[in-house]
């Protein structure tokens, strides 16, 4: 039977895991960072043991990677699990969006709205980090609104594989688009409660807002091949 400590300790570990997770996710990782246990755990004022089982947990994520003695560093994905990734993620999100319109009001929208213009913004100011975090917010703020736990578990798991390799989003793949920007697709879908509309706009969204993204993962795959 596990005492108090390891009740503690396993405790800790899943909120410093949550902390990773969620830098992972929303692209404030790079691949190739290096993450150590003991400056973790200084930084996080708390011991090793914790942080250790928090990494060792993201490294079955498939987030990170370990050479045992040598380093735990953040993975960065292949251009084939990248655009496998990619194949799941366009039959789970638009799913998630449309499950999360029971649970959308006008205030919702307007925090959205809010959302997208701080991306515009960053995009137009170059800050990129706000970018792709107001990007991933934007995505998950609609999902959760899914109302299904288990949904998002699996959405997680994608996110926190693919966030790291964002940061190539800009300024090699910046999203651009025919039209509207597809995030003004989905605020009209939500205002008009249109479950097919929504979730073409978030394939849409994926497709052509990141066929830069792919060409020029497919550019850096040919370079190093």
């Amino acid at each position: 039977m596990k005492g108090p400590i390891d009740i503690q300790s396993q405790s800790l570990s899943a909120q410093i895991y949550m902390r990773l997770k969620h830098q992972l996710m929303a692209a404030r990782l790079r691949p190739g960072d290096r993450l150590k246990i003991r400056e973790l755990a200084q930084s996080l004022g708390t011991s090793e043991t914790p942080v250790r089982e928090a990494l060792l947990q993201l490294v079955q994520d498939r987030a990170l990677e370990m050479k045992p003695g040598y380093y735990i560093r953040v993975r960065r994905l292949t251009l084939r699990e990248y655009m496998e990734l990619r194949e799941i993620r366009l039959l789970l999100e638009p799913y998630a969006a449309t499950k999360a319109l029971a649970n959308v009001d006008d205030a919702f929208i307007a925090e959205l709205e809010q959302l997208h213009e701080t991306l515009v913004t960053a995009e137009r100011e170059k800050d990129y980090p706000a970018a792709l975090l107001a990007n991933y917010d934007f995505h998950f703020s609609v999902y959760r609104r899914s109302d299904m736990p288990q949904l998002i578990e699996m959405l997680e798991k994608l996110w926190v594989q693919i966030g790291p390799l964002l940061n190539l989003l800009y300024p090699y793949g910046h999203p651009t688009y025919d039209g509207l920007h597809q995030h003004m697709h989905v605020l009209q879908a939500l205002r008009d409660k249109n479950p097919e509309a929504l979730g073409q706009a978030f394939k849409d969204d994926l497709l052509e807002g990141g066929r830069s993204f792919v060409k020029y993962l497919e550019t850096v795959e040919a370079e190093n091949a």
